[in-house]
């Protein structure tokens, strides 16, 4: 049976309903993200609608939940709510609370938001310090002081601290942050990252996920990572 693997893992978050859910699965895409719950942007969907779509995905294809829950309890109660084994929690949460949750629900697999400030790289290295025991997989992504959001801004940040975390971090990195598929294939040659994830870099002016612009993000992430393992090989 297929399991949940972080390298050369492609999410495209923000779906808006099953249609676009399948047009994503046939392009080849294996990770859904449906981002609720959010303090600052709206949903896409409702929880019940989410949950609807994920109970309908197979192996090799997952939903994951993006919550800004601080809490292991809250975390839980919507991953079940959703039938959901990965939840991407991409807000604040203490390292106790992350320790509570793996001890409460082994079965839930953990991504840990890495969001890049000004100036907050410090304290980005010490979030990974003390929490990459209770954690499967990390994500950057950029923070846009004007709304306040860290999540779907659009905007890249400095690859090169991003490229720290892949180097510092004993569990897998993934690259988010204003990737597109014009990017994308720089970004991951130069980060080396376990995976990358978009959200509005796939999207049309109607704020729906693009199907060429899917296929493109796809085809050429997947040329990235084909070249990066050569280049691997070969040193």
């Amino acid at each position: 049976m297929n399991k949940p693997n972080f390298n050369n893992f492609i999410q495209v978050a923000g779906v808006i309903d099953k249609p676009e859910a399948e047009m994503l699965i046939n392009c080849g895409v294996h990770y859904l993200g449906f981002p609720l719950r959010l303090p600052v942007n709206k949903e896409d969907l409702t929880e019940n609608e989410a949950a609807e779509i994920i109970k309908t995905l197979l192996p090799p294809v997952y939903g994951v939940v993006i919550s800004y829950s601080s809490t292991a309890i809250e975390a839980i109660e919507l991953c079940d709510k959703l039938n959901a084994k990965i939840i991407q929690l991409h807000g604040p949460i203490e390292p106790d609370e992350l320790r509570k949750l793996k001890n409460l629900r082994s079965d839930i697999l953990v991504i840990k938001s890495l969001v890049i400030k000004e100036n907050n790289t410090e304290e980005l290295i010490k979030t990974i310090t003390k929490t990459e025991s209770y954690v499967e997989a990390y994500i950057t992504d950029t923070f846009n002081p004007a709304t306040g959001a860290s999540g779907a801004t659009g905007k890249t940040h400095n690859w090169e601290i991003s490229k720290h975390f892949v180097e510092l971090s004993t569990k897998p990195v993934i690259l988010a942050g204003g990737l597109n598929a014009d990017n994308v294939y720089e970004a991951i040659l130069k980060v080396k990252p376990a995976g990358v994830d978009v959200h509005t870099g796939v999207e049309n002016k109607s704020g729906r996920k693009d199907e060429r612009l899917v296929k493109k993000f796809v085809t050429e992430t997947k040329r990235a990572f084909y070249d990066l393992n050569k280049l691997y090989y070969k040193t």
